[in-house]
């Protein structure tokens, strides 16, 4: 069984940054794959980034290519979301997630098979 605790949301203005953590207990961190994901009021999840058990391969979605940078420390058993010049579209819940699949990242919601409560990020204009 695994446990994620997300922590550091907020509120920012365009433009700033935030940088979310993921802490992770339960099986072997170092072992297995991990993504962030986010959802807006009114609409569904979605993918925003996935980085392999070793932190050497990462993986964004479009949206935040370029600005959101995924990273790991697996002996701190936590996973973090650097998150720069940041938008009002980016203003969600933000939640990550274990894939105990060591193969390709992926990118389905279903694919993943732990969760955290996530943490509401609100950027205003």
């Amino acid at each position: 069984q695994v446990q994620l605790v997300e922590s550091g949301g907020g509120l920012v203005q365009a433009g700033g940054s935030l940088r979310l953590s993921c802490a992770a207990s339960g099986g072997t961190f170092s072992s297995y794959h991990m993504g962030w994901f986010r959802q807006a009021p009114g609409k569904e999840r979605e993918f925003v980034a996935a980085i392999s058990w070793s932190g050497g391969t990462r993986y964004y979605a479009d949206s935040v290519k370029g600005r959101f940078t995924a990273s790991r420390d697996n002996a701190k058993n936590t996973v973090y979301l650097q998150m720069n010049s940041l938008k009002p579209e980016d203003t969600a819940g933000y939640y990550c997630a274990a894939d105990l699949d060591s193969g390709p990242l992926r990118h389905r919601i279903d694919e993943y098979d732990y969760w955290g409560q996530g943490t509401q990020v609100t950027v205003s204009s």
